[in-house]
């Protein structure tokens, strides 16, 4: 007869408990290793000598190791079958994840570094997914990929397949580091402290050719963030290496060094707390193993709700843990509080869509707004073969589900914008259909309460229609018309303006105040033309007057925090006026000051009188839907 999953684990638990009474010594098969896994084993062991009840899962680990699985990854294969019991667990070591009952089948993770992946690459995932899957592939938040819907005949076939494309899922999966992510432009951003990816690189192949650093409490994540413009969101990973700039005169040479921060986990409440250490590029990735080893070593085996990197934070204390994990280092780490370092250079939110300059001269890269990080395998192809023709063969994977295709020459915009287009692709999108972030939902995750893909997109269509900024920004931008900026309190010293054009920030100044910002504070923000209305929208109060440069004079306008969208077609074609007056009035040099000033005033009542009539509830730029 067959058992049930619930009968399975009380026999197995049964067994374990008559075994344990009878003082009798593990199985054969449960020999401890002499490899470098033991280490595993003198955990689990501690945990058992203590009186403790070790989780099943470590219970299926310890009974078979995951990579020793193949020929029985074959014989189901052969037979169409899946994996039953634990098994299923240790498939997810391969990156193979049965995902029923939300669909019947297999769903592969692959490892993807710094979430870059070359062209050709990128053709043998799309060939793959045609192959053995349903000929689509989803980005996920790990600047990773995923390919749905594989029958369990070709569970071996897609990890040879893979193997052959010289790309790997070991590990992607399961009580593993996942997939190690950075800045989606490092070495390209102009902004950029320090290019991470041979340090991804590094840590990536370390990873994969140590056998000890698999099978951890818990999954794990690593990330590492460049001080580029777009974020790698570090501080959100167990460990998150930052780069950081120490000036002169303090108790390290100047130069540039990396921060760590531990125990993020946002599903948890918490993000990464700093470890109060300034660390040399080249010491990232012995840290970053010997912070794993401690986990091995001190993680929960037991209660699988409370495994991860904080809760052993919270039991030991970050200088305990410290401690332990210099134990596992040739030398201590030098000490420096954060505020000794520099502040990194700042995030350009939107930057993951659009075009924009790279450092490198006369090239620039092409952000590709995805729907909620699905392509076809059409797409892909197509997306490797523009990588390839005006590209450098490079496509970067963000942690916003979406892509860039780097290395771009400037003369090729053109071209590179009507190819995406023919695909049903494109690099413009509002604002919100930007940012939304989506998990794969109850279509695809056994989890998920909702259909969290579809529901994203359905609130993106909701709030565009609600709003016509996105659409005026487009129409107007074109004529380099319309400008937004948003203000928010940077540090205790100094305020950070970005401007907006069609919802991506094109230009970003800041202010330094030698003191906390007051609401009183104007900031010097040129720019070169304004023909039409524009809005100003600030975080910090309400009330803080913004200073504009029009055709050569300083214009002060106090304004409310309203975004475009509050005003009706009427509203903006009165302001739109006003703006011409301003315009007019700047050109004529002997009425400019106290005409100008006055035109302001203006346009900023009229912006502050038909906004508080017509108050609506707006989205902030970022939704992120959950299931």
């Amino acid at each position: 007869m067959d058992f049930t999953e619930e009968q399975k684990r009380y026999l197995d638990g049964l067994g374990r408990g008559l075994a344990a009474a009878r003082g009798a010594q593990p199985a054969p098969g449960n020999a401890e290793p002499t490899g470098p896994e033991r280490i595993h084993f003198a955990a689990q062991n501690r945990v058992l000598a203590a009186g403790g009840k070790l989780a099943r899962e470590e219970e299926a680990k310890r009974a078979k190791h995951p990579f020793d699985m193949w020929d029985e990854i074959a014989a189901n294969a052969a037979k169409g079958e899946f994996p039953k019991g634990t098994d299923v667990f240790l498939y997810k070591f391969h990156g193979l994840f049965h995902v029923a009952p939300a669909q019947n089948s297999f769903m592969l993770r692959l490892r993807n570094p710094n979430g870059i992946i070359a062209a050709h690459k990128l053709r043998a995932v799309a060939d793959i997914a045609e192959e053995c899957g349903a000929g689509y592939a989803h980005v996920t938040t790990r600047a990773n990929l995923q390919i749905r819907e594989i029958a369990p005949k070709h569970a071996l076939r897609v990890l040879e397949r893979l193997a052959e494309a010289g790309l790997t899922s070991r590990g992607a999966g399961a009580d593993n580091i996942r997939n190690i992510t950075g800045n989606p432009t490092a070495g390209i951003d102009p902004l950029e402290l320090y290019d991470t990816r041979p340090l991804g690189l590094d840590l990536y192949h370390t990873i994969l050719n140590h056998r000890e650093l698999y099978g951890l409490p818990r999954k794990f994540n690593i990330a590492f963030d460049g001080g580029g413009g777009i974020a790698s969101l570090e501080d959100t990973n167990d460990i998150g290496f930052s780069a950081v700039r120490v000036g002169a005169g303090k108790a390290k040479p100047d130069g540039v060094y990396f921060r760590a921060a531990v125990g993020g986990i946002t599903g948890h409440g918490d993000f990464a707390r700093d470890l109060g250490v300034l660390i040399a590029p080249e010491q990232c990735v012995p840290v970053a193993v010997a912070i794993v080893r401690v986990f091995i070593d001190e993680g929960d085996r037991t209660d699988r709700k409370r495994a991860r990197l904080k809760y052993v934070l919270d039991r030991m204390g970050l200088e305990r843990f410290l401690v332990e994990v210099e134990k596992r280092l040739v030398a201590p780490l030098a000490r420096m509080p954060l505020v000794e370092c520099q502040p990194r250079p700042p995030l350009a939110r939107g930057a993951h869509v659009g075009f924009h300059a790279q450092k490198q001269p006369e090239r620039v890269y092409c952000g590709v707004a995805l729907p909620v990080g699905k392509m076809t395998a059409a797409q892909m192809r197509a997306i490797a073969d523009i990588a390839g023709r005006n590209g450098s063969g490079t496509i970067r994977l963000t942690p916003w589900q979406n892509l860039i295709v780097s290395d771009i020459a400037k003369t090729d915009r053109a071209a590179v914008t009507a190819a995406l287009n023919a695909i049903g692709l494109s690099a413009e999108a509002s604002s919100i259909r930007a940012g939304i972030v989506a998990c794969t939902g109850n279509t695809g995750c056994k989890f998920s309460a909702s259909d969290t893909k579809r529901h994203a997109l359905t609130i993106a269509d909701h709030l565009d229609a609600k709003s016509e900024a996105p659409e005026q920004l487009r129409r107007d931008g074109r004529r380099g018309a319309v400008r937004a900026v948003d203000r928010e309190r940077e540090t205790g010293e100094r305020l950070r303006f970005r401007l907006f054009r069609e919802g991506v920030v094109f230009r970003e100044t800041f202010q330094d105040l030698g003191r906390a910002p007051d609401v009183d504070d104007e900031v010097s923000l040129p720019v070169a033309r304004v023909d039409v209305g524009f809005i100003v929208t600030t975080r910090m109060a309400p009330d803080l007057a913004v200073r504009r440069e029009i055709g050569g004079n300083q214009v002060s306008l106090p304004l409310e925090t309203h975004p475009c969208r509050q005003l009706s077609p009427s509203d903006r074609a009165s302001v739109r006026r006003l703006a011409f007056r301003l315009r007019e009035v700047a050109e004529r040099p002997v009425e400019r000051g106290a005409a100008a000033g006055e035109a302001g005033a203006q346009l900023a009542d009229a912006v502050r009188e038909r906004a508080a009539r017509r108050r609506v509830e707006h989205a902030e730029r970022l939704v992120h839907v959950d299931g």
